[in-house]
């Protein structure tokens, strides 16, 4: 008789802990009643969500997820749930997952390897059991054994969990998206359970969580290392398998397989599932954004109405004398092929009277940037001045060749609370668009795509006027910013020195803004923020 497993693929926001406790409750019965699992297995940290940082130096937080998973606990009957929650044992906390069952905590075990690199910040919050070991228990006659997210990329926890007399492993995580990071993760699966001889049964958490968005995408391997297909990407879902002790395979019964695993279709969801779920997650129903009818607000006009809705949304056209017709007319076509909201509001007359009132301290300096920036942050402006008065987010629309060299301006184009696209390169922004439009109707204008990128704060300006052209910046920056490389390694790569130079020297000079940049979900192996933390003031070249 196979043993039925349900992997629980939700969301939990994090510090919603009644409203967790309810939904784990509710799962549990479900995972039983309706799909007759034995076994129901929940993702990492379920209780609290993941990560709740500095609330777990918070003692009442601790003693809360305390009294909650001995409640949840009170519930289980008639089937084994495995549920995450974040320890505290004196002095100490723990990762910990427990076994509940029978209307009792019957084992808790203790995460043993903490990450502590990109967006992990383990060893800050939790410490190790030095007397920690293996978690094996029997459910329905199978063995099975526990280990916990980072506790796989290392070869001992498995080893020995197996050596204690595990036939299958569940694997609770939460894991943040990266591109091209399932292929890495099919690859140790396969190691792991060949080498182990076991089946792997791995659940990952969904959703956005502030600067990252998990995708969920939960998988299972056979004792010989098959990795069957990943479940569907940034998706609530049910998972339900059997699971066969003798032959150590697993057989799907409910398991919604992704349609589209192309690197664009997953950022795509990605981004539309953090935007979605950071409004959501603070109470905004609504969103604004400035649609200047080039390729960044329009990609993210798009993101947003397929997060939101139409309804839920407002584009703000901000013409100044040197907004071309052009610009204003693909604004408007846009929203009109995606049936948003477009209000248009000049802003000729602050910006006249900002010349006015700076003219004649300004008298003798030429025209520079300062005057360029000024339209920006009049746009700026007014836009949270909308976002004030009627309510909604705004969402700011750079990305991240910008943020990288500082091509945006603070309290311009950078005002907003969260940024959709800033970890997304500004080629794979145009990649992202071309997607969008094969996938139902074009909501982006043909146009928008086509024409060379501009901000426009100056007669006939264009973005290579001020950088060099987006593939040779992109693959610079890639190299030195998700790669980490340096100037000579980058130069010695066949790249010219001189352009190398310049584009470090402004990501160096531009970190300053980026400590400021409004939260955005990561996509690349190195997003800007908690990922890649370098100091504003610093004398390494």
């Amino acid at each position: 008789m196979p043993l039925r497993i349900a992997l629980a693929q939700f969301d939990f926001p994090v510090g919603d802990i009644a409203g967790n406790a309810a939904r784990i409750e509710a799962l549990i019965a479900q995972a039983r009643d309706e799909h007759g699992a034995a076994l129901v297995v929940f993702p990492e940290l379920t209780v609290s969500g993941y990560s709740p940082e500095d609330l777990l130096l918070r003692p009442s937080f601790l003693a809360d997820c305390e009294q909650t998973l001995a409640r949840i606990a009170t519930s289980t009957r008639g089937i084994t749930a495995v549920v995450g929650w974040p320890e505290s044992a004196g002095p100490v906390v723990y990762n910990s997952a427990s076994v509940l069952r029978d209307g009792r905590i019957e084992r808790t075990y203790r995460k043993r390897e903490l990450p502590n690199y990109a967006v992990f910040d383990e060893r800050r919050y939790f410490s190790v059991d030095p007397d920690g070991g293996d978690c094996v228990v029997e459910v329905d006659g199978v063995q099975v054994g526990l280990v916990i997210c980072e506790d796989l990329w290392f070869p001992e926890p498995l080893a020995s969990t197996v050596a204690a007399g595990a036939r299958l492993v569940v694997v609770p995580n939460a894991s943040p998206f990266e591109h091209d990071k399932h292929a890495a993760r099919d690859a140790l699966l396969t190691e792991r359970a060949q080498a182990a001889g076991v089946g792997i049964a791995y659940v990952n958490v969904v959703g956005g969580q502030d600067h990252v968005v998990f995708d969920g995408a939960s998988v299972v391997a056979d004792g010989d290392g098959t990795v069957h297909p990943a479940a569907c990407a940034f998706s609530d879902e049910w998972l339900v398998v059997d699971y066969d002790d003798i032959e150590r395979r697993f057989s799907p019964v409910l398991w919604r397989e992704d349609g589209d695993e192309s690197p664009e279709a997953l950022a795509w969801r990605g981004i539309v599932r953090g935007t979605q779920d950071y409004c959501r997650k603070n109470g905004f129903e609504k969103v604004w954004l400035g649609l200047s009818g080039g390729i960044d607000s329009s990609l993210v006009l798009a993101i947003a109405v397929d997060a939101l809705g139409a309804q839920n949304v407002t584009a703000v056209r901000l013409p100044s004398r040197y907004t071309a017709d052009l610009s204003n007319d693909l604004a408007a076509e846009q929203c009109e092929r995606q049936g948003v909201r477009l209000l248009t509001l000049p802003i000729e007359a602050p910006f006249e009277g900002y010349l006015d009132t700076l003219a004649s301290t300004f008298e003798g300096h030429a025209v520079d940037t300062t005057e360029e920036n000024l339209q920006s942050r009049i746009r700026g402006a007014m836009l949270m001045a909308l976002s004030n008065k009627f309510g909604g987010l705004l969402l700011t629309t750079g990305n991240k060749s910008e943020y990288a060299v500082g091509y945006a301006t603070i309290y311009g184009d950078m005002c907003g609370g969260y940024a959709p696209i800033k970890d997304v390169y500004k080629t794979d922004v145009f990649r992202l668009a071309r997607w969008r439009n094969t996938v139902g109707d074009r909501v982006i204008p043909q146009a928008v795509i086509e024409r060379p990128p501009s901000a426009e704060l100056r007669e006939n300006q264009k973005d290579q006027d001020s950088l060099p052209p987006y593939d040779v910046l992109d693959a610079i920056l890639q190299r030195h910013v998700d790669g980490e490389q340096s100037r000579d390694e980058i130069v010695a790569a066949g790249f010219d020195a001189a352009t190398v130079e310049r584009v470090l020297r402004l990501v160096r000079i531009s970190e300053w803004k980026r400590h400021q940049a409004a939260p955005g979900p990561k996509m690349t192996r190195r997003a800007f923020g908690r990922e890649r933390r370098y100091p504003i003031s610093s004398g390494y070249r």
